[in-house]
């Protein structure tokens, strides 16, 4: 999980690492979810890794945001990652959620992508189950794809409801 080229591209960030999410379920079957599903804490689970790599990013000056459109009423998933955000939030993450039915006229990519300094973007790609499909990501430094992500991106936080006052 760590030698994924999202993880190489946060540490190689200068400016900023945004990630835009439009999935209500990913993959139900790992170990943060399962951990999450049993009460479990999640924050020194197999994921915990990633809060280290924000926490880094953002003590390097790196503007870390993550938005999320999801539908309502929230997916048990949507609910894991709402119950999770504090720590990434205690990392330095930003974090927003738009609900889907206040996102209609936004014109969006049909993948989650994250973009990186506003000039590469990394496209996650799924399969039907919320597994990651294989290949599981799709590089672009195409200026239109960047313009595309970056108009999106925008328009998304522009509207997000931050987390601390955002309930499910």
């Amino acid at each position: 999980m760590t030698d994924r080229p999202v993880v190489r591209a946060i540490e190689g960030a200068r400016t900023s690492a945004v990630h835009l999410e439009m999935r209500d379920w990913y993959g139900v079957d790992g170990d943060d979810f399962r951990a999450w599903r049993e009460g479990r804490s999640y924050e020194t689970g197999p994921g915990a890794w990633w809060y280290g790599l924000v926490r880094h990013a953002v003590e390097s000056g790196v503007a870390v945001q993550r938005a999320r459109v999801i539908s309502e009423p929230a997916s048990e998933y949507i609910r894991f990652e709402y119950d999770i955000t504090e720590h990434n939030l205690a990392a330095g993450e930003e974090v927003r959620w738009l609900p889907r039915r206040l996102a209609s006229d936004l014109e969006l990519p049909t993948n989650d992508f994250w973009l990186i300094d506003r000039h590469l973007v990394i496209f996650n790609l799924f399969a039907a189950d919320g597994r990651w499909a294989d290949p599981p990501n799709e590089l672009s430094r195409d200026e239109d794809v960047v313009a595309t992500c970056v108009a999106a991106f925008d328009a998304v936080w522009a509207r997000g409801i931050p987390h601390a006052d955002y309930r499910l």
